[in-house]
């Protein structure tokens, strides 16, 4: 059974779930060089307790690699190479800005659930795993390896509050100066930022990671609810702005939504970024169970 809105945030994950995300893994189309041996299988041939395949000699390789039962049978020097496991470092970095408090449940909220998810499956995977927030609440993130960190992840996404109202840019660059490993990356975003989007991301590829971008928007965004004269006012810088919403003015914004979300994608596409669009009311094991298997971040 899927969360419900009324899910208090001590109970991110629930028990069923969690029992799900232990037998996922998230797929890296990245080969990364890992620090300590994990469970994950590396596409690079190293040294490791499994055998994977032969290939000829050439001068300089180790000799203590080569097959002399092999060379006493073919009269030729082989060198035997092996499946290397190894971990990797997974970031999950939730927005933690003022406009991700809008909707029920919020969108911070559903976004710290989707972390607390990936990394769960991180820490199951043996991987490196750091949940943080976006501005200095991401100063005190674990760096958490293993099942029983999961407590302590639960912790600090439990702890997260919207208020860091600092660009994606600067957010992201507060990261990578405090965070000088390579790996897969996780945006969880509403991508609500009037100084764009576009170079936090690059700060991201910049950096040589496998990102993700998980976009996540309310369906009172998507599609408004809206009637006759508002105020509107911005949640982050408080800017005010008073509207008719009528027919035409939702169309406007409608093709207006459409045209960011196309901009948002083409972005993407176009650097090998997997943009994920997420809906609030979608619920999180739904998400993470079936709709990231069916795009193949998660096997």
């Amino acid at each position: 059974m899927g969360m419900s809105a009324t899910t208090e945030p001590t109970e991110l994950l629930s028990p069923s779930l969690l029992a799900k995300l232990e037998r996922l893994e998230l797929v890296s189309r990245k080969v990364f060089k890992g620090r300590m041996k994990g469970e994950r299988r590396s596409k690079r041939k190293g040294e490791s307790v499994e055998f994977a395949d032969f290939r000829n000699y050439v001068p300089g390789d180790d000799l203590r690699l080569i097959d002399w039962n092999l060379y006493a049978r073919l009269d030729q020097l082989f060198l035997k190479l092996f499946q290397e496991e190894q971990d990797l470092h997974i970031y999950a970095l939730i927005d933690c800005s003022e406009s991700m408090n809008f909707s029920e449940p919020s969108k911070l909220h559903v976004a710290k659930q989707l972390a607390a998810a990936i990394g769960y499956i991180g820490l199951c995977r043996a991987d490196r795993v750091s949940v943080q927030a976006l501005g200095s609440q991401g100063r005190s993130a674990p760096v958490l390896r293993g099942r029983g960190g999961l407590w302590q992840l639960l912790q600090y996404v439990d702890s997260i509050e919207s208020g860091d109202n600092l660009s994606l840019h600067d957010g992201i660059k507060d990261f990578s100066l405090r965070n000088s490993g390579t790996g897969v990356v996780v945006l969880i975003s509403d991508l609500m930022d009037k100084d764009g989007f576009d170079s936090a991301l690059r700060m991201l590829i910049g950096r040589r990671m496998d990102v993700y971008v998980m976009h996540v928007l309310s369906p009172e965004e998507i599609d408004p609810p809206l009637q006759g004269d508002r105020r509107l006012i911005d949640s982050e810088d408080g800017d005010e702005t008073e509207i008719t919403i009528n027919a035409f003015v939702l169309k406007k914004y409608q093709e207006t939504l459409e045209s960011f979300i196309g901009s948002i994608k083409s972005f993407c596409s176009r650097r090998s970024i997997s943009y994920l669009p997420v809906r609030t009311d979608q619920g999180v094991e739904d998400v993470m169970t079936r709709y990231l298997r069916e795009r193949g971040v998660v096997r």
